[in-house]
């Protein structure tokens, strides 16, 4: 292993298995045990509080940390342009499941700051994979269940592929994202390109300076496309903005976008995982890949990835107009799915 230092649900059923989330349940807040510094951590109407924080690799990451101390471990991942509220309704329902739920802000985004201005400000998909190890570390959780969207599916995933001894079972919304930067390069049909536009506006000094001017009329834009039937408030938007207002959020986002393409480099400390990563290794630990009815994000078939997963495995369409954002959209049917991946190791 490398070495860190060189189906069918609505949105409203989970197939007849409760989880035994109330209402009141949500609305009255949850408070788990602190070491290490970290704070209680809070969840009620106005989403998860990320009360924990840890220094861990290259950050001090902040996160909230739902459930029993002894429970089995879960960690939920979120994508780009979201934070952790995207598990506002996911972590409590695990949490009542006894498992211990971690869901960090990643690098960028809310209260994760580096804890090193002269570190680069690197958004390359191995260094976030690496911060997810670096974060098992520091809370000294040895093997967990990792799920994810969008950016956070990707990570899971290159943990899962890399690290699977710290793998207990994937969750991967939109299935198998490891990237290759090579591959990146080469020009898609026209109606492919279409859909990546915002990768070709953040190549531009003009998009770099957008982003930065309009970050949450950018992220609310993204939303809809992404979510086309997602019917999301104000409130509920505002929430997740404010982890945008990150200082390092805009050049995380930048260069994760320009490297992908080839129009930046990462770090040589990366480029041991980076080699692995391209040649698209296979997954070896229990997984459930789950893709929304209603995605409007690029995202691959279903039938071009199953053939990653060599233990266990199931793909989940979620119906019901979901879009990419299934842990928020569906939240039972993504909290079932981590119950379910965690049982089958």
């Amino acid at each position: 292993m490398p070495n860190l230092e060189t189906g069918n649900l609505t949105r409203r059923s989970l197939g007849g298995v409760a989880l035994g989330l109330t209402v009141a349940g949500i609305l009255a807040g949850r408070t788990a045990g602190a070491d290490q510094g970290e704070k209680a951590v809070r969840q009620n109407s106005h989403g998860l509080v990320a009360d924990g924080r840890i220094d861990a690799g290259d950050l001090n990451v902040g996160y909230a940390d739902l459930g029993p101390r002894n429970g089995s471990p879960v960690i939920l991942f979120h994508g780009w342009p979201y934070d952790i509220n995207a598990f506002a309704e996911v972590a409590p329902l695990l949490a009542d499941q006894g498992h211990r739920v971690i869901v960090p802000h990643l690098r960028g985004y809310g209260s994760t700051t580096f804890l090193s201005d002269s570190t680069m400000r690197n958004g390359q998909q191995s260094a976030l994979a690496v911060d997810a190890v670096k974060l098992m570390d520091a809370l000294k959780i040895d093997k967990a269940t990792l799920a994810g969207f969008d950016w956070g599916a990707r990570t899971a995933d290159i943990v899962a592929a890399l690290w699977p001894e710290r793998c207990k079972g994937l969750v991967s919304v939109s299935g198998y994202l490891i990237g290759n930067q090579a591959a990146g390069k080469a020009p898609l049909p026209p109606s492919a390109e279409l859909q990546w536009w915002y990768q070709f506006y953040f190549a531009t000094d003009r998009g770099r300076d957008g982003y930065e001017k309009y970050t949450n009329d950018f992220a609310k834009l993204i939303w809809r496309l992404a979510s086309p039937q997602w019917k999301f408030d104000d409130a509920t938007f505002e929430r997740s903005a404010a982890a945008f207002a990150n200082l390092d959020h805009v050049a995380i986002v930048v260069h994760n976008y320009r490297w992908r393409l080839g129009l930046t480099e990462g770090e040589t400390r990366f480029d041991e995982f980076e080699t692995k990563l391209a040649s698209a290794p296979e997954i070896h630990v229990p997984s459930i890949t789950m893709e929304g009815d209603a995605n409007g994000a690029p995202h691959p078939d279903p039938k071009a990835y199953a053939g990653k997963f060599k233990a266990k495995y199931e793909h989940r369409l979620i119906s019901g107009g979901i879009g990419h954002n299934i842990p928020q959209e569906a939240p039972e049917a993504f909290a079932k799915a981590v119950d379910d991946v965690n049982s089958w190791a």
